[in-house]
């Protein structure tokens, strides 16, 4: 039976559904609180809210994390 952790790769790396916190800070490695943080400042990937819950848009996670990629390659 499939799992459904923010690792499996479906498309671009990212799983088919949307993402939660937990999600994000587990597919980049980071603490839960620096994606909050990264929200907080508008310096991460864009999520939003479904009622008091925050999720993020796998698409969107793909083009932030393209992004900062490109812009890291550039500098």
């Amino acid at each position: 039976m499939a799992t459904t952790s923010a690792t499996n790769a479906l498309r671009g790396g990212l799983p088919d559904r949307y993402l939660t916190p937990d999600d994000i800070a587990e597919l980049l490695d980071v603490p839960v609180e620096t994606v909050y943080q990264w929200r907080k400042k508008r310096t991460g990937p864009p999520g939003f809210r479904v009622g008091k819950h925050l999720r993020y848009d796998p698409t969107d996670v793909h083009h932030w994390i393209a992004e900062r990629k490109a812009a890291d390659t550039a500098a």
